[in-house]
């Protein structure tokens, strides 16, 4: 359901989120079994998006910038991939170019409650 990247980001800030310290690059791929190199661009955008702070020196690494509480799973997904909304009907029909027509209406609803459905859940919930 969720993009590679999503997958991605979602396994690392649950990984954080169970640690206290900061987590090396190294020990974070362990930890969620990601290749290193797209965990490094994965962590670019979470820090982009303020999720996650990296820090230099003998002890860095990654840390999340909010308790685990405060972070939604919808978050962590729009940080790195957000869900696709409907805006406009994609069938290109003159009587549809208002409004959406009934079956994307009913899409955009369901996608509608999948971010409902992640904005409840934070990571503290998933970890």
């Amino acid at each position: 359901m969720f993009s590679q990247t999503a997958e991605y980001a979602l396994r690392a800030t649950a990984a954080l989120a169970e640690r206290e310290s900061a987590v090396t690059a190294a020990e974070l791929a362990r930890l969620t079994d990601v290749p290193p190199p797209y965990l490094f661009k994965v962590m670019a955008q979470l820090t982009r998006a303020g999720l996650v702070t990296a820090q230099r020196g003998k002890y860095g690494g990654y840390l999340l910038n909010s308790p685990p509480s405060a972070v939604t799973l919808l978050d962590v997904i729009n940080a790195v991939d957000p869900i696709p909304r409907i805006h406009h009907c994609p069938l290109g029909k003159p009587e549809h170019e208002l409004a959406l027509c009934p079956l994307h209406r009913q899409l955009d609803a369901a996608y509608a409650q999948i971010e409902q459905t992640l904005r409840a859940q934070t990571l503290a919930d998933v970890t």
